[in-house]
């Protein structure tokens, strides 16, 4: 496991709602926790954090629920949401959770694992929410199997 559970279902989250912005609607909680398999509580926090950090609005009322401006999802990388969510954990923490893993201490499969590590965080900065919701979009992807 690469991301907190949190983490997973944040992406899953704003992924989600991105893909139902494409389309001009709003998202409520119960949408989101069930379209994303994740409890209704712990959904509410995970949204809380990403509203904060700008990344999804929300607004209050009969009409209201959750949603992304498009033409910002152009800019949102999956390293935004990501840090919002874990932190900067994706760029320190080891694979196998050792505390102390490096260069000059590494664990069992550090040597083979930064390579990939190398390869998720270029792909983190360059994947696009805009990407990913279209993807979700047009059938290439799903958030739930």
């Amino acid at each position: 496991m690469i991301f907190s559970k949190a983490c997973e279902y944040g992406i899953k989250a704003t992924v989600y709602i991105a893909q139902k912005s494409l389309n001009k609607e709003q998202c409520n909680l119960t949408d989101i926790s069930n379209e994303i398999d994740s409890p209704k509580a712990f959904t509410a926090k995970i949204l809380q954090k990403l509203v904060r950090a700008g990344i999804v609005n929300s607004s209050k009322g009969k009409l209201g629920g959750f949603g992304i401006n498009m033409k910002d999802s152009k800019k949102i990388k999956l390293i935004d949401v990501i840090t919002a969510i874990d932190g900067n954990m994706i760029e320190k923490t080891c694979v196998l959770g050792l505390k102390k893993c490096s260069e000059d201490h590494p664990c069992p499969v550090h040597n083979q694992f930064k390579f990939i590590k190398k390869d998720l965080l270029k792909m983190v900065h360059k994947t696009t929410l805009s990407d990913m919701s279209r993807s979700v979009d047009i059938g290439l992807s799903c958030l739930k199997i």
